[in-house]
């Protein structure tokens, strides 16, 4: 096995195990998909070494660090370390560089625990240089089209149903509106930015270089889409999807109150999960406030209360149609509408979810 490892493409493909063996702050503000963190120095060590560093140089940072992390510390960390290398032994580690932590690391496992296990040369920056290189890329050299419709077509549905559908909401953790918040947390924005490169890239490996994105703007949620990305989205082909109003209304219950319900309950518990679920709903509706006008929005707040209350007592969600239907005709769709009219330039097609399919499937197949 190769001491230092360099073939990026290959690892994010193959989906290569990697022990991220930075400190744990790095690594909440970005990371790779399905990396683990098993850190050489924790927040507060890394922090002294740093210190140290800038006050003493490198080498008395150096010997902090080895006094810092010697004994019961370096002894289960090293454990951790084997075990992840034990339970993946095609996987490879790597600090933020390449460079001292992860050369440590290394040579600690070699030395204390007989295990040759490779790093990534160049480390994070390389990886994450790569990755973004790689949306960069596809936004100069791919076809795209964007899927665009009223509030609760299905687009993600459809989005679903193709090759070549990039769900930015899916990478985003977010349903893409003021009431598209998850039950647990979005990505960070360089998480987010990673978790889309790595999609395009595997995608690309298999032959795709057409794609459909859904109609998201600059954000989903707290995460921007990528700006090469998003300059190329504003100039292509726009495909409009259709569904009747019921159908739509329906859907917005399903999704927004159906299963945002259950998807608290499962993540906090049925009572504490309920109370976060109407909570959020309301927070949502708060957002609107402004837009909608004060005699609106206390208006719609009070048929949601009453709407949630009936879904607390006794489990039914009818009163819920109520507000969305009113949000959809007098919010969103005029919305819609307003944006529809100032790029209807754009606009190659419009139907129904099978027209749309059958439509994008023959333009992704083109070649």
């Amino acid at each position: 096995m190769p001491e230092t490892l360099a073939d990026y493409r290959s690892l994010f493909l193959n989906a290569v195990p990697m022990m991220d063996v930075r400190a744990p702050v790095e690594f909440a503000q970005g990371a790779f998909p399905g990396v683990v963190n098993r850190p050489l120095m924790d927040d507060g060590e890394r922090q002294q070494v740093g210190t140290c560093y800038k006050q003493q140089g490198q080498q008395a940072a150096i010997a902090l660090g080895h006094t810092l992390v010697s004994g019961a510390t370096k002894r289960a960390r090293i454990a951790a370390w084997a075990a992840f290398a034990q339970a993946h032994p095609d996987g490879v580690l790597y600090c933020f560089r390449g460079g001292l932590r992860s050369q440590i690391v290394q040579q600690w496992l070699q030395g204390e625990a007989g295990i040759a296990y490779p790093r990534v040369e160049g480390g994070y920056k390389a990886m994450r240089g790569f990755l973004l290189q790689t949306t960069q890329e596809a936004a100069a050299q791919c076809a795209f089209h964007v899927l665009s419709g009223l509030t609760g077509t299905g687009k993600t549905e459809v989005l679903a149903a193709l090759a070549g559908g990039l769900d930015l909401e899916g990478h985003a953790n977010h349903r893409g509106s003021s009431f598209g918040a998850r039950a647990t947390a979005q990505p960070a924005q360089i998480d987010f930015e990673n978790r889309l490169a790595v999609d395009i890239l595997r995608q690309r490996a298999g032959g795709q270089h057409r794609f459909v994105v859904e109609d998201e703007g600059r954000h989903v949620g707290t995460c921007s889409v990528p700006l090469e990305l998003r300059l190329r989205l504003e100039q292509v082909p726009l495909v409009c999807l259709t569904d009747s109003f019921e159908a739509r209304v329906d859907r917005i219950l399903q999704d927004y109150v159906v299963q945002q319900a259950a998807d608290f309950v499962a993540v906090h518990g049925a009572e504490q999960g309920a109370e976060r679920f109407e909570a959020r709903l309301l927070e949502s509706l708060a957002r609107l406030a402004k837009r909608l006008g004060g005699a609106q929005y206390q208006l719609l707040q009070g048929v949601m209360r009453e709407a949630l209350a009936a879904q607390r007592d006794t489990g039914r969600v009818d009163g819920h149609r109520d507000w969305i239907a009113v949000l959809m005709r007098e919010y969103y769709d005029p919305m819609y509408a307003y944006q529809r009219q100032s790029r209807a330039a754009r606009v190659v097609f419009e139907g129904d979810r099978a027209a749309v399919l059958d439509y994008l499937r023959e333009r992704l197949a083109a070649r």
